[in-house]
């Protein structure tokens, strides 16, 4: 086959400010449409052994994922493809992406096979404390025999996406979540119907939605990747030259997307010893917090890795420092309220969202304990999602394993620690001070290297003095304005604190001149 250049063959990756829209946009309706799921999931399991049983089966194929593919594939693939094709042209990077698709493949179904076998030993392992319930035990590993199958779809999924954004369609990357997560609310509102009486079980059809939703999005990729005569390839494995250079890449990037999975295996052991229904409080703590995580942090990530490779490539070391510092500075102009936003109005937020049904006032109160406590480590995990594509841009897959173990270190010790002391929150902070740490430390390693400049640290303090003005507003409208909260419901109440809130901050950045005006605009429009 001969290139295409009709068939989308770019040779420069899209803004980064334009990029960012596509994934921005659809990445928040995804995290809004995973919210109506989570609702679901709280209305019809709440946070009790039932909920806690399935999460911990859901946990499994996730944590693969995210070691095999989501992470380490898309580090290792894309920057390999780019150069690849920028050197031997796209048909000789299509290839390199069947030799990566085939031998996933064959990886995951043996551990799919080898998890089945054992599947009762592996979750005893992940949630020791499950083996004081033999029920909530058997619940675990007959869901999580369900879900395994799930791993090599997405695993796919990932990989076919990487191959989309090496192609600038961020947006049917971005948009496959959504799939997923209406499966998901399909088999959550199934529930009272198919499983009302299923007890323990009762988790079963969001289990088999797991499933459907793996089959519609590499489905949907599919066709998305056939338009573009991009799909892979199934083909008998071979190892060429290129395949071995970007699996010396996935090796190193397996290990140190390992870190972070390592540290949420830590959390899950530890949550499992703790009383019945603190793995859920963690579990909905987190999905509030991965809202500014996904929509600013891994947007950005995502859109950064084409366009800082392109950059190495072809050695433009200002256009990489430019970029990372405006990225730093647009991330920080939605992160810094935010985490202010979720600390100072976390019990209205889970009260608003999740306590229904089955979800107790006092489940809301713990899981909103914990979301202050990720709230935290905000700032830090957005700051590694924005500067650790520059490391594998760059080749340095490795840097990024040394400071993953670094972070291990610290969380397990951290948790340790504090989970005697604060319980399931100490979890969350541990995990939160692993996250601050690791920015800073890549953020110190790259303005060493000449990656990183300093020009945002006076804009991201003041988007951080206009942060101030805005919890100062929000202090004084609780205060104040408190009595009107008798007669509005949660979910009112709290808009009306977001609109207070936002409109104060929007006027502070005015005055403090905080606002990166025309910035995505300058971006979109820059020529590459």
């Amino acid at each position: 086959m001969t290139d295409q250049p009709n068939a989308s063959n770019p040779t420069k990756p899209s803004s980064l400010g334009r990029a960012f829209q596509q994934i921005g946009s659809l990445t928040a309706i995804s995290r809004i449409v995973g919210f109506m799921r989570d609702i679901a999931f709280a209305s019809f399991l709440g946070a009790g052994p039932a909920a806690d049983a399935f999460l911990v089966a859901l946990k499994l194929p996730n944590m693969f994922r995210r070691l095999s593919a989501e992470g380490a594939m898309t580090n290792a693939l894309l920057p390999s493809f780019a150069k690849i094709r920028e050197t031997d042209g796209r048909d000789a990077a299509l290839r390199l992406a069947s030799e990566a698709q085939i031998f996933l493949i064959i990886v995951l179904f043996a551990i799919v096979v080898l998890a089945e076998i054992f599947m009762p030993e592996v979750i005893a392992l992940l949630a020791p404390g499950f083996t004081a319930t033999p029920d909530r035990l058997a619940a675990a590993v007959d869901l999580a025999r369900v879900t395994m199958p799930y791993l090599p779809m997405i695993s796919v999924v990932a990989l076919w996406g990487a191959i989309a954004n090496a192609h600038d369609r961020f947006m049917a990357a971005a948009a496959a979540p959504i799939l997923a997560n209406l499966c998901f609310i399909s088999g959550a509102i199934s529930i009272p119907i198919l499983a009302a009486d299923l007890g323990m079980f009762k988790a079963l059809p969001i289990a088999i939605g797991l499933l459907v939703a793996g089959f519609c999005q590499l489905l949907f990729l599919f066709f998305v990747l056939r338009r573009l005569s991009a799909v892979p390839k199934l083909q008998w494995p071979r190892l060429s030259n290129a395949g071995k250079h970007m699996w010396r890449k996935f090796l190193p990037a397996a290990l140190g997307a390992g870190g972070m999975q390592l540290n949420l295996l830590v959390d899950l052991i530890l949550a499992s010893m703790l009383p019945v229904g603190a793995i859920s409080w963690l579990y909905y703590a987190d999905r509030v917090a991965q809202l500014p995580l996904g929509i600013v942090g891994i947007a950005l990530g995502t859109a950064l890795l084409p366009r800082l490779s392109a950059a190495e490539a072809s050695g433009q070391k200002e256009e990489i420092t430019q970029t990372l510092d405006e990225a730093i500075i647009f991330g920080g102009f939605f992160v810094v309220p935010a985490v202010i936003a979720l600390i100072l109005l976390a019990g209205p937020i889970i009260e608003g969202l999740f306590a229904y049904g089955a979800f107790s006032i006092d489940d809301a109160v713990m899981a909103a304990m914990a979301l202050s406590a990720y709230a935290l480590g905000l700032p830090g995990f957005v700051m590694v999602k924005i500067l650790q594509p520059a490391f594998y841009a760059a080749g340095q897959p490795g840097t990024v394993l040394k400071i993953s173990i670094m972070t291990v270190v610290i969380n397990i010790t951290a948790s340790l620690v504090m989970m005697p002391i604060f319980g399931h929150v100490g979890l969350a902070l541990a995990t939160s001070l692993s996250g601050l740490i690791a920015a800073i430390t890549m953020a110190i390693l790259l303005r060493r290297r000449g990656r990183l400049g300093g020009g945002w640290l006076g804009m991201v303090g003041r988007i951080f003095l206009a942060s101030l003005v805005m919890a100062m507003l929000l202090l004084a409208m609780v205060w104040l304005a408190g009595g009107i909260r008798q007669f509005l419901p949660t979910a009112g109440w709290l808009a009306f604190l977001v609109a207070v809130g936002g409109g104060g901050f929007l006027f502070a950045a005015w005055c403090f001149r905080a606002i990166p005006a025309g910035f995505v605009r300058r971006l979109g429009n820059r020529k590459t």
